[in-house]
């Protein structure tokens, strides 16, 4: 039996879910010098004189099933015949569930249902995935009067429950709708909040953030 017709019993015998296997191919020993210049693409182990260990996988860290099957037949076309054999397997890793990704909009509601009831002013800001969607954002969320905060892809902005200085909840989510319209990812935190204020002749709290005023 040639060595390519040996190759899909072999791997037909992998356990379900297999992720790479380990295989030693026996050549003669007069043959195992051209062999070894065949076999480089696998770099394989040279174990004893005509026996090489080879790693396959189906993850790209060593030779897929397919390679392999096309340098076996390359051996058989060179006229070098030999015999194929499992030496042990690993099951594939179990990789979780990506959690959704949620949009900017979901993240604003979320943010808001862990404030106080009574919460009346707030900073937040949007961290952008990327730095390409700072300028498209801007744009978006003009009605909220963004600011950016150097030196990443951080947009701040106020906002207000009822009164005072800030955009509506609203407003905010509809700016944040239109982002998301847009392709635009990224994640909405509060970053300051405080509840029940009363400003009297003024349009509500001052906030200093890092040495500046927001």
């Amino acid at each position: 039996m040639t060595l390519v017709e040996q190759w899909p019993a072999l791997e037909n015998g992998l356990p379900a879910g297999w992720g790479s296997a380990r295989l030693e191919l026996t050549v003669t020993k007069g043959d195992a010098e051209k062999a070894a210049a065949l076999l480089g693409p696998a770099q394989p182990l040279r174990v004893a004189p005509g026996v090489f260990r080879l790693t396959t996988a189906r993850d790209g860290t060593a030779l897929n099933p397919t390679a392999v099957k096309r340098l076996v037949a390359h051996l058989d076309e060179q006229g070098i015949g030999g015999a194929l054999e499992l030496v042990s397997s690993e099951a594939a890793p179990v990789t979780p569930p990506r959690a959704a990704e949620k949009s900017l909009a979901q993240a604003w509601d979320d943010a808001l249902a862990t404030l106080p009831a009574d919460w009346s002013d707030l900073v937040g800001e949007i961290e952008l995935l990327s730095s390409d969607y700072v300028d498209l954002a801007a744009l978006q969320l003009a009605p909220i009067n963004p600011r950016r905060v150097p030196p990443g892809a951080t947009l701040r902005f106020r906002c207000a429950a009822t009164f005072g200085y800030g955009a509506s909840p609203g407003m905010v989510k509809r700016c944040l709708e239109r982002c998301d319209e847009r392709g635009i990812r990224g994640n909405v935190r509060v970053v300051r909040v405080l509840c029940d204020t009363r400003p009297v002749a003024t349009q509500g709290p001052v906030w200093h953030m890092g040495g500046r005023t927001v």
